[in-house]
């Protein structure tokens, strides 16, 4: 009996959506080369900022993407702005985490762009680039793309602090 209503329940619901997730691939400059997915979640700027953020985080490994655009849902490609650029009107801001052994590391690219798009409240975006490692000696590269992430309802705090 409890077989036949689950069943039942089975074939009248929606089917699942995708699960919201970032895949990532840092490459540092002595060719070590560390993937990485983790769950992702999106949320707008709030406080009369347009634009938005993508984050998603595992392990220790992170990538964080702030898209600033005069729209609050935006769309397109992004150059990169500098970490406390607070003038620039359309950029984006992408940092990594990362673990290497037991250390934490981190970058900021400094060269690349953004790509986002939407399709009603679900974004996907792309983010390719270099910058220095912090607290590191050489350059590091980033691929990280965001997949089926739905917009959230909350806003988030998106000003540049130094």
């Amino acid at each position: 009996m409890l077989l036949g209503l689950g069943a039942a329940a089975a074939c009248g619901s929606r089917g699942a959506e995708p699960a919201a997730r970032l895949s990532a691939s840092i490459i540092r400059q002595s060719r070590d080369t560390l993937r990485f997915e983790a769950a992702a979640a999106a949320n707008r700027c709030g406080r009369a900022v347009g634009g938005l953020v993508l984050q998603g985080s595992a392990h220790g490994n992170g990538v964080l993407i702030y898209v600033r655009s005069s729209d609050s849902v935006p769309s397109g490609e992004f150059p990169l702005m500098a970490r406390a650029d607070s003038t620039t009107a359309r950029g984006a801001i992408v940092t990594a985490r990362f673990q290497a052994g037991d250390q934490a590391r981190g970058v900021v690219l400094d060269s690349g762009s953004v790509a986002v798009s939407r399709a009603g409240d679900v974004l996907t975006a792309t983010a390719r680039g270099a910058g220095a490692e912090v607290a590191g000696t050489g350059r590091v590269g980033l691929t990280a793309s965001f997949e089926s992430v739905r917009l959230g309802p909350d806003t988030v705090l998106c000003a540049a602090r130094l």
